[in-house]
This record gives C-alpha cells, sequence and structure tokens, in this order.
C-alpha cells in the first residue's frame, strides 16, 4: 500500500498529467481553429445593397436575423455537397420585413440566451479537460498497481489459499517415488525446526519432469494441499504478452506476492515456454523470452528459503530447458514423474473408482494387466466412459464388461457399425490378421495370441490381433525383438502366399518393424556389422522420441542398407512359416471370416485339432475369460503401438486407407493406418529400463 502511495505521490506522476493538460489544450485550440477555418469557407460577407438587390430579383430562400448580422441563404447553389451563405450588417431599415415578404423568403430571428459566457466557457473548454485529467489519472494508478500500462505487467497468478487447492497425497496414485520426494519439503514447512536445527535448508524448487497425463500437476496441488499453504499456480505461457517487457514485470509481480504471503508454494506449469534455453539451436535470440527468464532466474536467485517460498515447475521437454535455470540453487530437485507400473495403474484405478458404483465383477487388476503403457489420465477417462456406458445401457452400476468396453473406446474407437466390408476385402483382412497370429504361435519368443478380429473401428483400423503378456518384463531379449519383426511381417506374408498380390493394409507393420529394427542397429548394439557403436540419440524421450543420428551420411547409407538385410530376413522368415502351415491358415481364416472376432483360446483349439496336438486344460479361470474381456486387452494396447521401445504394446491391426491416397501407395504395397492414440505419439527411450510385457495389437 505504501508503495502504490508513493507512486500516486511521484513528481514524474504530477508531470505526467500535466503533459496530458498540455496535450489536451493544443488539440482543443486546433480544433477550434479549423472550426473557424470551415466556417468561414462557408460563409461570405455582402453588402447591405447587395442584399436588397437579391431580394428585389427573388433570389433569397431564406433570412435569419441574428444579434449582429443578417445570414442570408440563396436559392441557387453552385455545389449541392456545400451550402454557401452570405452575411450583411444590420441597417436601420424600416421597410426591410416587408421587402422580405414580397420576395418571398422564409425568415427567422435569433432567441435571446439567458446563459453567461461563462458556463458556455466551461462547456466547451473546461468539461474536455476534466475527463482528460480523470482518463490521465485513471492509467497512471493501474500502471502505478501492475506494474505496466492497464494492468498488463500484473502477474495473473490463481492464488488457492490453504485447504482450497481440495488435493491431498492420497488422491495421487502410481507415483510412489515422486511422493516420496515432495513429501520431505512439506514436512519441511511443517517442521522446520528439526531440519535447521543441524543446519539443513528448504529446497529453492522442484522440477517435475514426466510425460503428459502423468499427473505432474496434480502432485503439485498435492504438495499444497499438504502443507496448508497459499498455492500459486500459472503457466509459462501467462508471462507472455505482446508487450515488451511485461514477462519480467509478471515475474516481479509473482515473487512480490509470494513474499507478502509467505510460506508459499509457486507452481509453474510449462515452464519450458520461458525457460527454453537461450542457446540459438533452441531457438534462443528472442530478447522478450530471454528478459523474462534473466528476471526469474534473478528472483529466484534473490528470495530467502527461511520464509518458506518453494517454487514447483512442470515439463515434458527437460532437455530445451536453460542450464542456468536447472543448476542447484535455483531447481535443486529433478522429480520423475514417470508412467506408471502395473501396482501403480491399479492404486490409480482405485482411486478413480472410489466414488464410482461398481458390482462384484469387476476385477481392476485384470483392466490394469490390459492397459499397459497407460497414465493417470488416460485410466481416470477409461473409468469415466465404463460410468456413461452402464447408464448409456440402463444399468445402475458398472460392470467389468463396461470397464473392458471403455478401454477399447479410449483406445481404438467405437465399432463401425456402418461399415460393411466387402467379400473380398473381409477375406483378405481376415488372411492377414490370422497372418500375424499364426506366426506368433509358431514362434517361442512370442507373446500368446488373446484376441483376433475384422470388426471395424472409428480410428481406422479394419482389425487386429491382441496380444496379452503373462508378466510385466524390463529387458527384452535380441530374438524376442526378431520375434516381434517376424511377426509384424505375418500379415503381408499371408496375402502374398494366398493372393499373390499385397493390398494397402501393411504400412502401419512396415513402419514398427522399421523403426524396431533401426532401434536393434543404432541403440541396442543387436548388429555384428556395427557392433556396439551408439548411432542414434533420443532427443524428446517424453514426447516423440524422436531420434537424431550421430554418423557421418556414408554410416547412414550402412545402417540403411543393413536395416534392409534384416528385415528381408524376417519377412522371409515370415513367409516359410505360413507356407509350411498353410493348412492351419486356411482353417483359421475361414473360422474368423465367419465369426468376424474369435478369442485366444479359439485360435489355439483350432491350431491344435489341424496339428493334432491334445489340448491342454484349463489352469485358471483368467485365461477363459470372455471375448470382451480379451477385446478391452487389445484396445489398451494400441497406446503404444506407434512405438519403437521396449514397452509399446503389440497390436497388429489391418487398418483401412483414405481413398486419396489409395492410387498413391498402390504401387508401394500395403498400409496400415493403426488408430492413434495419446500413449502412441509419447514415445520413450527404447534402451530405457521400463516394463516391455504391454499387450500388443497387430495391424
Amino acid at each position: 500500500m505504501d508503495n502504490n502511495q508513493n507512486n500516486n505521490n511521484n513528481p514524474k506522476n504530477k508531470q505526467t498529467i500535466m503533459v496530458f493538460l498540455i496535450v489536451a489544450l493544443v488539440v482543443l485550440m486546433i480544433m477550434s481553429f479549423f472550426n473557424n477555418m470551415v466556417e468561414g469557407s462557408t460563409m461570405k460577407k455582402i453588402t447591405y445593397d447587395e442584399f436588397l438587390i437579391m431580394l428585389d430579383n427573388k433570389e433569397v430562400k431564406s433570412v435569419y436575423l441574428d444579434s449582429d448580422k443578417i445570414i442570408i441563404t440563396p436559392k441557387a447553389q453552385a455545389s449541392q455537397l456545400v451550402e454557401i451563405k452570405y452575411y450583411t450588417g444590420i441597417f436601420p431599415d424600416k421597410d426591410l420585413l416587408q421587402k422580405i415578404k414580397a420576395s418571398g423568403a422564409k425568415i427567422d430571428a435569433k432567441i435571446p440566451d439567458s446563459r453567461s459566457t461563462l458556463l458556455d466557457i466551461l462547456l466547451l473548454y473546461g468539461l474536455p479537460l476534466a475527463m482528460v485529467w480523470l482518463m490521465a489519472s485513471f492509467i497512471l494508478k493501474r500502471m502505478s498497481k501492475g506494474g505496466g500500462m492497464m494492468g498488463v505487467g500484473k502477474s495473473n497468478a490463481k492464488v488457492y489459499v490453504e485447504k482450497q487447492t481440495g488435493v491431498t497425497f492420497k488422491d495421487v496414485a502410481g507415483q510412489n517415488e515422486a511422493k516420496e520426494s515432495l513429501q520431505e519439503v512439506v514436512d519441511f514447512l511443517h517442521n522446520p525446526g528439526k531440519y535447521t536445527q543441524i543446519g539443513a535448508k528448504l529446497p529453492k524448487g522442484a522440477l517435475l519432469v514426466g510425460p503428459p497425463g502423468t499427473g505432474k500437476t496434480l502432485l503439485a496441488k498435492a504438495v499444497a494441499g499438504e502443507a496448508k499453504v497459499p498455492f500459486f499456480s500459472l503457466s509459462g505461457s501467462d508471462f507472455v504478452e505482446m508487450f515488451v517487457g511485461v514477462g519480467a514485470s509478471r515475474v516481479r509481480d509473482l515473487f512480490k506476492q509470494a513474499q507478502q504471503n509467505a510460506p508459499c508454494i509457486i507452481f509453474i506449469d510449462e515452464i519450458d515456454a520461458i525457460g527454453k534455453s537461450r542457446d540459438s539451436r533452441y531457438g534462443g535470440g528472442n530478447d522478450e523470452r530471454e528478459q523474462t527468464l534473466n528476471q526469474l532466474l534473478a528472483e529466484m536467485d534473490g528470495f530467502d528459503t527461511s520464509k518458506g517460498i518453494l517454487i514447483l515447475a512442470a515439463t515434458n521437454r527437460p532437455e530445451v530447458l536453460d542450464a542456468a535455470l536447472l543448476r542447484p540453487g535455483r531447481f535443486d530437485r529433478r522429480v520423475i514423474v514417470d508412467k506408471p507400473d502395473l501396482k501403480g495403474r491399479v492404486d490409480i484405478l482405485k482411486v478413480h473408482s472410489k466414488n464410482v458404483l461398481m458390482d462384484d465383477t469387476v476385477d481392476l487388476e485384470a483392466i490394469a494387466l490390459a492397459t499397459s503403457g497407460a497414465v493417470g489420465s488416460d485410466l481416470a477417462n477409461m473409468i469415466n466412459e465404463a460410468a456413461i456406458n452402464a447408464v448409456k445401457n440402463g444399468r445402475k452400476v458398472v460392470s467389468q464388461s463396461d470397464l473392458f468396453e471403455s478401454v477399447e473406446v479410449v483406445i481404438a474407437g467405437k465399432e463401425k457399425k456402418d461399415r460393411i466390408l466387402g467379400k473380398k476385402e473381409k477375406k483378405i483382412v481376415a488372411y492377414h490378421e490370422v497372418g500375424h497370429a499364426l506366426v506368433t504361435a509358431l514362434q517361442k519368443n512370442a507373446e500368446p495370441v488373446q484376441k483376433i478380429t475384422i470388426v471395424p473401428r472409428t480410428m481406422g483400423s479394419l482389425g487386429y490381433v491382441m496380444q496379452v503378456p503373462e508378466e510385466e518384463k524390463y529387458l527384452m531379449t535380441q530374438e524376442e525383438l526378431r520375434a516381434r519383426i517376424v511377426t509384424l511381417f505375418g500379415g503381408r506374408a499371408a496375402e502374398e502366399i494366398i493372393f499373390q498380390s499385397v493390398t494397402t493394409g501393411a504400412s502401419n507393420d512396415i513402419e514398427k518393424a522399421t523403426k524396431m529394427a533401426r532401434a536393434m542397429i543404432t541403440q541396442y548394439g543387436m548388429s555384428e556389422k556395427f557392433g556396439l557403436m551408439g548411432l542414434e540419440t533420443i532427443e524428446n524421450q517424453y514426447l516423440t522420441g524422436r531420434t537424431v543420428l550421430n554418423c557421418a551420411d556414408d554410416t547412414a547409407a550402412e545402417i540403411d542398407k543393413e536395416v534392409m538385410r534384416l528385415l528381408k530376413e524376417c519377412y522371409e522368415e515370415a513367409k516359410m512359416l505360413l507356407e509350411d502351415n498353410k493348412e492351419i491358415l486356411d482353417k483359421i481364416a475361414d473360422f474368423l471370416f465367419e465369426k468376424e472376432t474369435i478369442t485366444g483360446k479359439e485360435f489355439m483349439d483350432i491350431y491344435n485339432k489341424v496339428r493334432g496336438i491334445e489340448p491342454e486344460p484349463e489352469k485358471t479361470d483368467d485365461e477363459n475369460e470372455t471375448p470382451k474381456k480379451e477385446l478391452v486387452a487389445s484396445d489398451s494396447m494400441t497406446e503404444s503401438q506407434a512405438s519403437v521401445d521396449l514397452n509399446e504394446n503389440v497390436t497388429y491391426d489391418f487398418s483401412e486407407q483414405p481413398e486419396n491416397t489409395l492410387k498413391e501407395e498402390a504401387k508401394e504395397g500395403v498400409v496400415i493406418q493403426e488408430a492413434p492414440t495419446e500413449e502412441s505419439t509419447q514415445e520413450k527411450p527404447a534402451n530405457k529400463a521400463e516394463s516391455i510385457s504391454e499387450p500388443e495389437l497387430i495391424d
């Protein structure tokens, strides 16, 4: 308050107001000058004799008797746009009224005005000046409060006081390691004495890093809810404005508010919007953003941690952040908020389903197994879709079938009930999908098939094969990776063997197989030619997972040849497996053509019957789940279909090709467009030790 009063009493502010007043006076004088010029150009002076002659000739349209002159409007005008009038002085002529009447002109006279001249002056000049004064005072007051014109420099942070965040650590699941790191900070805010007693200081900041949807913002709100302190929440883009210097002003205002409300927590979401590296490699050279970043760096160095101010920031692009921002003393901790594992997914499903009515058939662990690779936002959406589906079907509680259906809707889309494939196309899709499944069954390093379907989905898939691993894995052998590539080529191989031709349905298989083969050679060291040489690095591990080659152009060409060799070997292996088992391929394809959707058990029954193998006894109820459950598991697997990393779910699906690209792609072969999902576009480094046992969907 004192600062605002000082700003209002500042001599500079008074000088600014005087400048406004002087400018206003000059504008009024200029307006008055132009008004007189306009009047002078439309009013011409004539003699009284000329006026009488005009009356005698009946050239006068009207006569206006003013207090000091006579204004004459002639009938004839030189221009239709501007009306020219004449004026002459008043002469003592007793016969004037008779002459005017005889000429037929209209006559009028001025009504005496009782207002004073002083009032006229006030209305013409005083009122505009007063309005200018008020406007100048209002603008200066806003500038003094907000740090800029009309308050554009004022912080836009939302303030949640104490328990108003409504979130605690109980509402956050699947991120135990991240919660543990932040619980120490909360305990410091609650009990600073036991830490300061041995010389410990409150960390100035913590950077939350992870893929989108993993709960970074939720964790920040939980920290504030547990600490019961004010919580300032804003996005990095809130600092950006069209006016130069506004970002830095808002940073200053934010920290000023935080110091007034200490102890408190400042949370900046998507900090990469203002914290991007000043290196030209990451788009440096933006003076406004650099000025904002410099002010943020200065404020983080300047505030006293003993007051209890903690800065939390979130990003999924840590590699582009400025090194000065990441150093200890600013962000002392980096908290990784990664995709949850199986136990984490079960805990997340429990949190989001605690207020949802469910029947006894619900098995959240089965849903978690079927949604490997999903993040918290995906799981929350699935629970909500299941509740909506239950209401739509007239039920008052959510069942297991609703949950599996919701997984399928979120990952692969709804069934296209109006899409009816022709007999020939349906047969091609059936052989394509059975080709994937049969190659899987014929390999010992492949995951078991859980479902095969040729029912089209709204996200472009015409059919798919779902594989669900029996357990989560964190490593993958070279033989298992090679088996995946062979399985991916099973659909194209089946088409070529049966129809002696190929279609536009395998491009997604080819794309995934190429990514996997390239990763084996450039990242995993699984090539005899290049050995253990690292040839590729991942630039953006939490978003696109885009890789960059670290080799010469000649080496890149050799890599392409090595990838081509590996893919050709895998394709020939897939063809050999199918040609040796063509009878099984025909039997299962005919059954799938008739039923459209078959379970893994039905698939293995036909496989064993043709090969004369006695079926194994059923071990658990989980192995005899309905096709609905198996279908759902396959949907959840599509989240990692576009990923090359070891965590991807395997889904081999035959997808429809857009009409406008059919002719262009026909010469190159099959094009598969797999139903895209949020998880499909959020790849992680393939060499990162994570779960790789997620279910697979194969086009």
